[in-house]
């Protein structure tokens, strides 16, 4: 049905044209002999429309002038219809002298192309008119108006194309622009009526007018996270929803950009930039290797793998201790990578034979351990687990990979194991510590063994996002630690693209740091989520401060003070550099925590890590049960 309409209306184009042609042959006869024509030239004329039509309809037709004419004209569509032009009266003046002849008047075929030309371009301008004023604006009161957000080449874009398809039954009352420049300017029958904190004005002189303003499209693919804040908090002081259009590589896929509308997520606030992989490096690293990622099934794991994939192992080894995660992330891989070899293997990193065993089983190259315990204040209290997990774990799984010769070797470490305030954060740092004891390649070992630091991913399990969602979700009210608290935030996707990209450049012993962005303070991601679910924050959703809690900073970290900095060829990965314990010492303090964890002995465990870590502050829950023991013991 919809084929045979096509068809139609693209044989009413090449009958419109064709007479449009005959027209242009009549006139120019008429226009040329002063609207008197000689009986002699009568003739001429006949002949000149027999031999006009069929060649010029047929140039027409394989310059497909004939589509098109439906949507929207614009200046690339009359440069082409200037050159078929052109090429049809070419055409034109061949055929009329080797049918015709010599005694054919020369300046008609002159007079032709300009008014071929100014005839058809007419038409198409004309259909144009009609349609985004008549056709499409009869219906205007039906329509939801809206305001553009944004007066660059993505809204004007977008101005055509609700011009020209009434798509999806939006009506663009006027663009918002913060450059003052473009103040007053009017773009394609729209005009410019101020910059986005005059949004409140704008929208009250319309709701004056009987004119409602039911949303704000912000047209701005290519927004800071700064900029972006700022349009939703202009947005929503106008009190009228908003959504926005996504990146610009985002964009690339082809969709009308009314389709690509979309409620507006954390994301975009965070404006955190795509990362540019070096992806011929990342696959010359992983392609045809067999890849071991621990904590397959987690946050971080599960897109670890996701991207691995795409660069072409020979084999994928997901290790996990969730039995029902790891079941999905397994069977998702083995549909998406029909061609890749996939084991989904239930395993503790704890157990350094069962460990050992699956890297000689599937002859492992590469190692991810993303395995870890996470959350501060659960580890605060459960320190055994969190020692045995983060630093007996690691060791053991590393211990396996130099024996069975794995080539790389890659910590997912944290941003928390910078001047550790907490227990997670402290094994973290043991971890690093342990893992860089190993000799490096350069210094005779077969093993590359480095660790990537990052922050807080958005998103992923247990993290603020969701905590906030479930409870905006449920009315509030919505926690917050501090009013002053600030972390960093990162994508899942952006942080596992950039351990892929760190794992390329490691040559041992080395703490890549990724670029986190900007701290972002927690109180505003809390605002702003709230408005991004339609409620005012303090009014209709409370925002309570339940104090830090045990082990938490103000502020996070990315870098030791005594560490140095070290540029990478990458701009968003950096190396800290710092003087490393040694294998003798690591081995010593690894077998001395075995002792204190067999004997489940918290207090000395905390006194374990701080030997190792210096600058190891313990929480003041500890510090205060640390007292009350010495305090107890000097009483007895």
């Amino acid at each position: 049905m919809i084929r045979g309409l096509a068809i139609l209306r693209r044989l009413l184009v090449l009958a419109v044209l064709a007479l449009a042609v005959a027209l242009c042959q009549i006139f120019v006869f008429l226009l040329r002999f002063e609207f008197v024509l000689p009986p002699l030239q009568r003739a001429h004329l006949i002949l000149g429309v027999m031999v006009a039509v069929p060649l010029k309809l047929a140039v027409f037709y394989m310059g497909r002038l004939h589509r098109g004419w439906w949507t929207y004209v614009g200046v690339a569509d009359l440069l082409r219809t200037l050159v078929v032009n052109l090429i049809a009266s070419a055409a034109f003046a061949a055929g009329g002298a080797i049918y015709i002849g010599p005694s054919f008047p020369r300046s008609v075929y002159v007079l032709d192309f300009v008014f071929c030309f100014l005839l058809i371009s007419g038409l198409r301008l004309g259909l144009r008119v009609y349609r985004e004023t008549f056709a499409f604006g009869a219906g205007d009161e039906k329509r939801k108006g809206v305001l553009i957000y944004g007066a660059g080449w993505a809204g004007a874009s977008l101005v055509r194309e609700l011009q020209a398809h009434a798509a999806p039954g939006y009506r663009a009352l006027g663009l918002l622009d913060d450059s003052h420049a473009k103040r007053g300017e009017t773009i394609l029958g729209v005009r410019v009526l101020g910059g986005g904190r005059e949004a409140v004005r704008i929208v009250d002189e319309f709701k004056s007018r009987g004119i409602a303003v039911e949303e704000i499209l912000i047209a701005m693919p290519s927004a800071s996270g700064l900029e972006m804040r700022e349009a939703v908090a202009n947005c929503r002081a106008a009190g009228v929803p908003c959504r926005t259009l996504p990146s610009v590589e985002e964009l690339l896929d082809g969709k009308r950009l009314s389709g690509q509308f979309r409620n507006l997520s954390v994301e975009d606030l965070l404006g955190r930039q795509p990362v540019r992989l070096e992806e011929p490096r990342i696959r010359a690293a992983l392609a045809n290797r067999s890849i071991l990622v621990t904590g397959a099934a987690g946050s971080i794991g599960s897109e670890l793998c996701r991207q691995i994939a795409s660069f072409g192992p020979r084999r994928l080894v997901l290790i996990d201790q969730a039995e029902s995660p790891l079941f999905h992330i397994d069977l998702e891989l083995k549909a998406k990578f029909a061609g890749l070899a996939v084991e989904g293997e239930i395993g503790d990193i704890r157990d350094p034979w069962r460990v050992e065993m699956l890297m000689r089983r599937h002859a492992v190259d590469f190692v991810f351990h993303a395995a870890a315990y996470k959350h501060v204040p659960l580890m605060e209290t459960h320190v055994l687990a969190a020692a045995e997990n983060n630093i007996l774990g690691t060791w053991s799984l590393a211990q396996a990979a130099r024996a069975c010769g794995v080539k790389n070797f890659v910590l997912i470490s944290s941003d928390k194991a910078v001047n550790p305030t907490n227990v997670m954060g402290a094994t973290k740092r043991a971890a690093e510590l342990v893992v860089s004891s190993f000799p490096t390649p350069a210094e005779g070992d077969g093993t590359s063994f480095v660790a990537v630091r990052f922050g807080n991913v958005l998103g992923s399990s247990g993290s603020v996002v969701p905590v906030f969602q479930s409870q905006i979700a449920s009315g509030g009210p919505v926690t917050v630690t501090h009013p002053e608290a600030r972390r960093f935030f990162m994508t899942v996707q952006e942080a596992a693209q950039l351990v892929l990209q760190a794992s390329t450049m490691g040559r041992g012993a080395e703490v890549f740091v990724l670029d986190m962005g900007e701290l972002v303070r927690i109180a505003d991601l809390a605002r702003n989520m709230i408005g991004l679910a339609g409620y005012v924050p303090d009014e209709e959703i409370e925002i309570r401060y339940v104090g830090l809690r045990p082990g938490e900073k103000l502020y996070e970290e990315l870098a030791v003070g005594g560490e140095n900095i070290r540029p990478t060829h990458h701009e968003k990965v950096k190396i800290f550099e710092e003087a490393r314990i040694t294998q003798q010492y690591a081995e010593a303090w690894i077998s001395r925590l075995r002792q204190i964890v067999a004997n489940r002995d918290e207090y000395a465990l905390i006194g374990h890590l701080k030997e190792l870590i210096p600058e190891y502050h313990v929480s003041e829950f500890w510090a205060s049960r640390m007292e009350r023991k010495q305090t107890q013991a000097v009483a007895l």
